[in-house]
């Protein structure tokens, strides 16, 4: 048994999600209900909650991949209970509605990337928790989009930020008013997504490339995660944060390593001291 996985904390008991490990640092995330497209179900929230809380407490864990069982990646909010409560308040459906939102939006806290393996049809709140992800990458003929006007509903799960966040203003207009879907190249067009693979060699791609980001050194990977996460007000503002971030990783023994491995033409290995 490896020190990674003597270190690591026991997995939790989770419904319709499931959990691996597809190589060492890699966590897989699977959206497990095919047959609603992995519509975010209550028992699903609920074992996202207790994932992301799992893997935010494992050290092991130095990237996360989330992807969808079968042919979606998630169809959004299961809101067949909207029609079932036709007299709810506005009091009451913010009340259920936000928790459920920050629930997926949990992902956001996780310092370690976090990466959305679109595999299938992403729309609405689930194209939204995918834009929570710091990448996002595509199989062709993979549709998205956020079609919340269609159904007669504002946007949610903080969409008109983040939307607009990773494609820009004009675009995110054209998409929410509109409605409209877009399938994988128009989607890497707009930089939605950052990747594109065939079906058949998608999720390999995606974890190569998840094993890459392990591979590099952990303190230097969150602390530009976060930088880039939560962005800077100015230039100024970057060199302040960077004047602080980028010494705390030259006095690490990873940077010993990385030196000496490039000395040596060898690939380095990152212990996250």
């Amino acid at each position: 048994m490896s020190e990674s996985a003597v270190n690591r904390p026991t997995s939790p008991s989770l419904t319709h999600l499931r959990l691996e490990r597809p190589s060492e640092g890699v966590a897989l995330l699977v959206l497990d209900q095919p047959e609603l497209r992995n519509a975010m179900s209550d028992e699903m929230t609920e074992s996202w909650v207790r994932a992301v809380d799992h893997l935010a407490g494992d050290p092991t864990v130095r990237v996360v991949v989330v992807t969808g069982e079968g042919k979606g990646f998630c169809s959004g909010g299961n809101l067949s209970w909207l029609a079932s409560e036709p007299d709810a308040t506005v009091d009451d459906l913010r009340a259920r509605m936000l928790p459920f939102y920050r629930a997926w939006l949990s992902i956001r806290r996780l310092e370690v990337p976090t990466i959305a393996a679109i595999n299938g049809a992403a729309i609405g709140a689930g194209l939204c928790m995918a834009l929570a992800c710091d990448l996002r990458y595509a199989a062709r003929g993979a549709r998205m989009g956020v079609p919340f006007t269609r159904l007669g509903i504002h946007p949610g799960m903080a969409g008109t930020h983040l939307l607009p966040d990773v494609v820009g203003p004009a675009a995110a207009r054209d998409l929410f008013l509109t409605g409209r879907l877009v399938d994988a190249d128009e989607a890497l067009g707009l930089a939605l997504v950052s990747r594109v693979w065939e079906p058949a060699d998608f999720l390999d791609g995606v974890l190569e490339a998840a094993a890459d980001i392990a591979g590099a050194a952990p303190i230097a990977t969150r602390l530009t995660k976060r930088a880039l996460q939560h962005g800077h007000a100015s230039i100024e503002t970057a060199l302040e944060w960077e004047g602080l971030a980028q010494p705390v990783t030259l006095a690490t023994e990873d940077l010993l390593e990385g030196i000496r491995a490039a000395q040596e033409k060898r690939p380095p290995v990152f212990t996250g001291r």
